[in-house]
């Protein structure tokens, strides 16, 4: 959720030695000062967070700590030696809740669809995001989440918003704009490269082409929204794009790979892009002052990885970060991975298990269901955050961060929000 101010004993031998791993995991990241400095960018309101006046920038952007590098791969390249080159896939499944619903695993949880080889029969952007009803959007409250392949490639994108709740106070549903928001990046990932003159799809495109859109479309009549998202090739590059708080997990084996510092304007004051009413263009025309926080898709933190076989990749929105530190991501996952069989111990080294392909339920014609391993990794991650920000004795790193910055506030617990978290396992495919 986000705040606008508008014009102002004895276990079995593999059981023990499971859990060690598990704590192995955990103790990889403990010491890891730059992870826990990421969290201290997010903000405080006694509500929720705020979308502060626009005002000059005086400070340089919070960019992540591996900004992206120009020429480093191009995206669906025919170059490719494929045979030379592994090949992955990636297996998306997305858990939430919204802050006034009660956690159910079996419901709300959402698993990408299969392959499909046939080009997109839609070709307008608006027919396509019109032709999703809005009463069968995920009961997500303010927050988002998509899943597309990208035209007929096996590249993909997906990714997550988080609605500017602040606007519910001018009459209007901030979910208008992240659903859509999500709703127009996945149409336009489906249809690439339909009228588009790119080589290629990046995300921060992406991110302009839904921001565009939505803008244009006069059925959202305001809102804002924060986002993270990515294009993820077949060739092992995942190329991130993260505007505000929301934020991405990069998990290997054995350590955190990455994980996105926030972009905040100020003390929960998010990033965001943002659309204003008509009506409110008009009324501050004729009586004056500030216009409301917006930022625009070219200003998002964009980062380049490479993925390996067995890696986890967690998009979430703050009702996750604000709940859970990395260090208790990174635990959720790694005795989830390790449990079920996904990563195993071999003689003392951590590897990935052989049974990998099966557990995502990757050789199916049809698509995923919850008891496949992304699916579980998702309703594990969302269900913590849900009951920790529900938890009035377990302070999170929102509570964590007030206290330190607002001493005299007797802040303490978790912090109740919108839930929205999905998870990518990279499988590198069989010849």
């Amino acid at each position: 959720m986000s705040y606008a101010i508008l014009g102002a004993g004895g276990l079995p031998l593999r059981a023990a030695r499971k859990a060690a791993f598990a704590r192995l995991f955990l103790f990889c990241i403990s010491t890891s000062t730059h992870l826990a400095s990421a969290h201290a960018q997010r903000s405080y309101s006694h509500t929720a967070r705020s979308s502060l006046l626009y005002a000059p920038q005086t400070c340089p952007l919070n960019r992540d700590s591996s900004p992206a590098d120009i020429g480093l791969r191009s995206f669906h390249s025919s170059s490719h030696n494929w045979k030379a080159t592994p090949q992955f896939t990636y297996h998306v499944a997305a858990s939430y809740a919204a802050k006034q619903n009660k956690f159910n695993a079996e419901k709300n949880i959402f698993t990408s669809e299969v392959y499909d080889p046939s080009k997109s029969e839609v070709t307008d952007l608006r027919a396509c995001k019109s032709a999703k009803a809005k009463g069968t959007r995920a009961k997500s409250g303010q927050d988002a989440f998509f899943f597309s392949q990208i035209g007929t490639t096996k590249s993909t994108a997906f990714g997550v918003a988080d609605g500017v709740g602040g606007w519910v106070e001018s009459g209007i549903d901030p979910a208008d704009f992240s659903h859509g928001l999500c709703e127009y990046m996945a149409c336009a990932a489906r249809i690439w490269p339909h009228k588009s003159n790119a080589s290629s799809l990046h995300p921060q495109a992406l991110l302009q082409l839904g921001y565009e859109h939505v803008i244009d479309d006069k059925s959202i009549i305001g809102g804002g929204s924060t986002a993270c998202l990515a294009v993820a090739e077949p060739d092992g590059n995942v190329e991130v794009a993260n505007l505000g708080d929301s934020g991405f997990m990069h998990l290997g084996l054995n350590a955190v790979r990455h994980f996105t510092e926030p972009q905040t304007h100020g003390f929960n004051t998010p990033y965001q892009l943002s659309k204003t009413p008509q009506r409110m263009l008009v009324q501050m025309a004729v009586f004056g002052g500030p216009s409301t926080l917006s930022d625009l898709p070219k200003v998002a933190s964009v980062t380049n990885h490479r993925v390996r076989h067995g890696d986890v990749l967690v998009f979430a929105t703050d009702g996750v970060w604000d709940n859970l530190s990395p260090q208790d991501v990174l635990g959720i996952v790694s005795r989830n991975m390790v449990d079920i069989g996904a990563w195993v111990d071999n003689d003392g080294v951590i590897e990935v298990g052989t049974e990998l392909r099966k557990l995502v339920q990757a050789d199916q014609r049809n698509k995923a269901d919850s008891a496949s391993l992304q699916a579980k990794l998702a309703v594990a991650i969302a269900k913590e955050a849900k009951e920790t920000g529900l938890n009035q004795r377990r302070d999170g790193p929102f509570a964590k961060e007030v206290q330190k910055h607002f001493p005299g506030e007797a802040w303490h617990g978790g912090k109740p929000d919108d839930i929205a978290a999905l998870v990518a396992l990279v499988v590198e495919e069989s010849e």
